[in-house]
């Protein structure tokens, strides 16, 4: 039996401004669970947003505060960051990427999306002609949202049937047009979970370098593909990252997930000293500068939009990263409560007709981890969202992230103990409702 009838989430949609909930955003669906919870004092089970669910890490928040009585508050922050998170940032890639990115070109930014806004900018005015980004799907739906802003244009395709040695004839396709400036892609992927492998990631690096194309790969779930031991620093298996395979790259570290540091606003851009130091003729021209990458996108680009990351912040992360490659910090094992509350969830869910959408990588089923997917034979994603929301669950349709796969993702970080036999209830009259209505 439903918790919520069709008039009252109608009644939700219309309060919240909501105009199509199949296609509804993150912030669209927070807006309609809330005012049904408010509304009846009936909890929701919350898949929807991807915030953190676990605490800030005490070595950072120590380190701010330290930083705070020492001073820092009253000065600007250099606009290439505080030299030791640049250091920490450096020791922190060579510990666990087994890559060496000089601490000049690791670069502070206030979370990952002002890095990939800056970014984008930067790669898009490089070169004349090179002006499109090219989203290997499914993705973080706020980086298109970014490019509306900036009134760059993009492509994309769903990786599902693109997997392994067919992700080369689809990347060939697409770059051969010879106007693709970057191409973005997280691993683990928000929101499948699936892992680009290191086959996949050197056909990337391979065909970036040909195509003159910069990788801007997103890990802001580092070390989180809990099949692998990733938390030994300086010691293999490494994480995989393109920056193997090519000198054109870019890759976004966030505090937000791996130290549950999201309300800190701190990431990083490290940059490949090749693509650092690289001149450009269309930058200097643009912005009067010397048109070398790094430089005009630090000062020109960055400064314009935050005027640097607050500075106590940067203090805070430098530790946690320090720490982690001293082993003082496990964040791996901080972290891997994610994997626990999915592997449940996803049992739940299986166990009462729903299936993992996008359910393999390459060589190896999917992981346990921050997110998942799941779809209900005869169902569209958007009928699906609609449906669960009926049960008390809210989610976001794979359709806003540019999958072509019908289904919706759910996110196990606000997933609390209390909660597991509610979802199991739900998601038992959801399954006996729908054999009723489907015999």
């Amino acid at each position: 039996m439903k918790l919520f009838s069709e008039q009252l989430v109608e009644e939700a949609c219309r309060a919240s401004h909501v105009t199509d909930l199949s296609q509804a955003t993150i912030g669209e669906v927070l807006l309609v669970a809330q005012y049904l919870e408010q509304r009846t004092g009936i909890p929701f089970i919350r898949m929807d947003q991807g915030s953190p669910g676990l605490p800030a890490n005490r070595y950072g928040i120590e380190a701010e505060k330290a930083a705070l009585e020492r001073g820092v508050g009253a000065h600007y922050p250099a606009a290439d960051g505080v030299p030791e998170l640049k250091e920490a940032a450096h020791e922190f890639v060579r510990a666990f990427l087994n890559i060496d990115i000089s601490a000049r070109a690791c670069v502070p930014t206030t979370g990952s999306v002002a890095g990939s806004f800056a970014s984008f900018i930067a790669c898009c005015g490089r070169i004349e002609g090179k002006d499109k980004v090219l989203f290997i799907d499914p993705g973080f739906p706020i980086q298109k949202s970014q490019l509306r802003v900036l009134g760059i244009g993009w492509r994309e395709f769903d990786i599902h049937p693109c997997r392994g040695e067919a992700l080369r004839d689809k990347l060939e396709e697409e770059l051969s047009a010879g106007d693709i400036a970057a191409i973005v892609y997280s691993n683990p992927n928000n929101p499948a979970w699936i892992c680009l492998e290191e086959s996949e990631l050197k056909i990337i690096g391979e065909l970036a370098t040909k195509h003159d194309a910069i990788v801007m790969e997103d890990l802001a779930y580092f070390c989180m593909d809990y099949r692998r031991d990733l938390g030994r620093p300086y010691e293999p298996p490494f994480v995989p990252t393109v920056a193997r395979y090519t000198d054109n790259y870019i890759l976004m570290l966030s505090a937000s997930k791996i130290f549950s540091y999201a309300g800190q606003r701190i990431a990083l851009l490290c940059i490949s000293d090749k693509l650092f130091d690289s001149h450009f003729p269309a930058l200097a021209q643009r912005y009067q500068d010397s048109g070398v990458f790094g430089p005009t996108l630090i000062a020109s680009i960055l400064y314009m939009i935050t005027s640097g990351c607050t500075a106590s912040t940067q203090y805070g992360y430098a530790e946690m990263l320090r720490l982690s490659c001293d082993g003082t910090i496990n964040f791996v094992e901080d972290t891997r409560e994610y994997e626990r509350r999915a592997h449940r969830m996803k049992d739940i869910f299986t166990r009462h007709g729903f299936h993992i959408v996008y359910d393999s990588d390459v060589t190896q089923p999917v992981g346990d981890g921050f997110f998942f997917t799941i779809g209900y034979a005869g169902m569209t994603g958007g009928q699906l969202l609609k449906e669960l929301l009926y049960y008390g669950v809210s989610c976001i349709s794979l359709s806003t992230t540019g999958s072509r796969q019908q289904g919706v993702r759910g996110c196990s970080s606000r997933m609390r103990e209390e909660l597991y036999p509610l979802l199991e209830q739900r998601m038992a009259a959801f399954h006996e409702d729908q054999l009723l209505q489907h015999p």
